[in-house]
């Protein structure tokens, strides 16, 4: 009789076991995937990152210096700035189109003109905004090139 409840006391010890261990892989599998679908984004999020820092390399750096800081009352920073980090139309806007206005920011008036960009391609115009939403302290979603080409055709009308 013992050797029975020995018995019968391992093998429901084994089952659960069976089960226990089934659900532990079905969570491994979880986390693979979860794993693999990052990694599949991150060469993109990189590559963007990248782009954006050598456009930003090349057509940005001279006004607003290679930490965000700006020129004092010419170019405007990129440090933590509303303008920045705020809506992304607005500042699409701005690569597109542009600017002849003071812009006010913190107290302090930029009035240096910034040229359209509109001749870089979508793809571009997000990279680089994404770039300067994720560097200088900055902590802002990725610009997408759907949503520049939505603000291009809006530019347009």
């Amino acid at each position: 009789m013992k050797k029975i409840i020995f018995v019968f006391i391992f093998s429901v010890a084994g089952i659960v076991s069976c089960k226990n261990s089934e659900k532990k892989q079905t969570s491994v599998d979880e986390m693979d995937k979860a794993m693999a679908e990052e990694k599949s984004a991150a060469p993109r999020d990189n590559a963007a990152q990248e782009e954006g820092k050598a456009i930003f390399t090349q057509y940005c750096v001279t006004c607003h210096q290679a930490n965000g800081s700006g020129v004092p009352n010419l170019n405007p920073p990129l440090k933590q700035t509303e303008y920045v980090l705020g809506e992304k139309d607005r500042l699409i806007g701005i690569l597109l189109n542009g600017s002849s206005e003071g812009l006010e920011i913190k107290g302090k008036t930029y009035s240096n003109n910034m040229p359209s960009f509109d001749y870089l391609s979508d793809q571009q115009i997000a990279d680089v905004l994404t770039y300067v939403r994720s560097n200088f302290g900055n902590d802002a979603s990725a610009v997408s090139a759907a949503e520049v080409k939505t603000a291009r055709k809006k530019n347009k009308n």
